[in-house]
């Protein structure tokens, strides 16, 4: 259950955000529906992009997402999003949000957008992690890597994906529940990588 992080004022406190952050994962979850444009996410990544997380469970337009990316990156990540809807396949992105809080937040964004066999954009699921504190102790901005998928986790995460995609369409909610668990690990398994990743650059 996400934290109701609404003041009297109308304001989110950043103290209430990051308290709500601490009582949920670092991992969230998305899926995007291309027959209605709409995306649905989970608290954490609803906090993260500032959209009401209730809401973003039923599902929100893609839109109200791409709105709550920093301008500076923006039209880059659309750009890229745009590419991998049309084109389907592995999805790997690095950019700042604007939280509820009215904070700057890191996020790695990884997923799969799938095409049917006309070409045509069916929809598309991922993973979001939560690297600000990791971005903050960098000296400097680095793109993300787009890795080959040459090693073990990465394409463990690109089939979990692809999994959850077709599970979701087989409305069978006891497989769902295991695909989301499986892909939640991961996603932990990701995040402590790209963890160890960053400090072996640093030195």
């Amino acid at each position: 259950m996400v934290p109701k992080l609404k003041l009297a004022s109308g304001q989110t406190s950043p103290e209430a955000f990051q308290a709500a952050l601490d009582a949920l994962d670092v991992i969230g979850r998305w899926e995007w529906n291309a027959a209605t444009d709409r995306a649905r996410v989970d608290g954490f990544v609803a906090l993260l992009f500032d959209v009401d997380p209730d809401e973003a469970e039923q599902g929100v337009l893609l839109s109200l997402f791409i709105d709550s990316i920093h301008p500076d990156d923006r039209e880059r990540v659309f750009a890229q999003i745009r590419r991998c809807r049309a084109d389907g396949g592995t999805y790997l992105a690095e950019y700042r949000v604007i939280s509820a809080d009215g904070q700057t937040r890191w996020v790695l964004d990884r997923g799969r957008f799938s095409i049917d066999h006309l070409g045509r954009s069916v929809g598309g699921a991922g993973i979001l992690v939560d690297i600000t504190q990791m971005r903050m102790s960098e000296d400097a901005f680095s793109e993300v890597e787009t890795h080959s998928m040459e090693r073990p986790l990465d394409r463990a995460a690109e089939h979990a994906i692809a999994a959850q995609q077709a599970i979701v369409e087989l409305q069978d909610a006891e497989l769902k529940a295991r695909a989301d668990t499986l892909l939640m690990a991961l996603g932990r398994r990701l995040a402590q990588q790209e963890v160890r990743e960053r400090r072996r650059r640093m030195n």
